[in-house]
């Protein structure tokens, strides 16, 4: 099955309002008149949405991503954001799940998956991230902990819901430390991750949902990790704060 590979920049805490403008008006000078075979995808942060919402809104090619959503819908939850706001942005994506809010902010799979959840009620596409830590690969417990990502973080989904969830395969080891997962690991780990959401929501569903690979990519390494049969894009995050890099990653990895 062919599917439509998906680039998505996940800034972090990085670029302000300021910054987001001037980084929309590059990547804007070198996109326009070009047409990809990709769906291209830019996570500021919040206080930064606006400023992207205002620069990117009217563009077709880009869609805008949040970093993050809050399980609760409203109330006394101080510095969070419900999923309902990020709607007003005119946002598709949300990022979920992404390992350091697993391991500096403390989120659960069963939080995620409430996330998760809550993106699917105003019709957010999650990008839902998962991955292994290098203590957990080298004592063998790589499938193990993927596994339990996906069954508890994709628990309860419809099958439309999954058609508009991107997963995103980021060995914690490779993300910000200029390693990289071998082409033949990442397959691997992506091969199994589609086998697991084929357990869980059947076959054919398990053909059609795209899964990037995060974890130092690069221009010089998109193209050989993008030819992968189950690679279908990257979530970037470093090399992606850069309108020219970005651009690079996805020119090469859509060859």
């Amino acid at each position: 099955m062919i599917r439509k590979p998906i680039f998505a920049a996940n800034w972090k805490m990085n670029k302000g309002p300021s910054e987001t403008e001037d980084f929309a008006d590059g990547f804007l000078s070198k996109i326009q008149h070009k047409t990809f075979p990709a769906d291209i995808v830019i996570a500021p942060p919040f206080v930064s949405l606006a400023k992207a919402a205002e620069k990117f809104g009217n563009v077709s090619a880009v869609a805008l991503a949040a970093q993050n959503c809050s399980e609760h819908n409203s109330g006394a939850y101080t510095g969070e954001v419900s999923a309902m706001m990020l709607k007003e942005f005119y946002l598709h994506y949300v990022i979920l799940g992404h390992s350091e809010r697993r391991a500096i902010y403390g989120e659960t799979d069963e939080t995620i998956n409430a996330k998760m959840l809550k993106a699917r009620e105003v019709n957010l596409r999650p990008i839902f991230c998962i991955g292994e830590t290098l203590e957990e690969r080298e004592g063998g417990k790589l499938e193990e902990v993927l596994r339990r990502q996906v069954s508890i973080g994709m628990k309860d989904l419809t099958e439309r819901d999954l058609l508009d969830t991107v997963i995103a395969y980021e060995p914690v080891w490779a993300i910000g430390t200029g390693v990289t997962a071998s082409a033949q690991q990442a397959q691997e780990a992506h091969a199994f991750v589609r086998s697991l959401v084929a357990e869980q929501f059947g076959a054919e569903s398990a053909a059609k949902i795209r899964i990037q690979y995060g974890g130092s990519v690069k221009p010089g390494n998109a193209a050989e990790l993008m030819a992968c049969p189950d690679i279908d894009g990257a979530l970037i995050g470093g090399a992606a704060l850069e309108p020219q890099s970005f651009l690079d990653i996805i020119v090469n990895g859509s060859k």
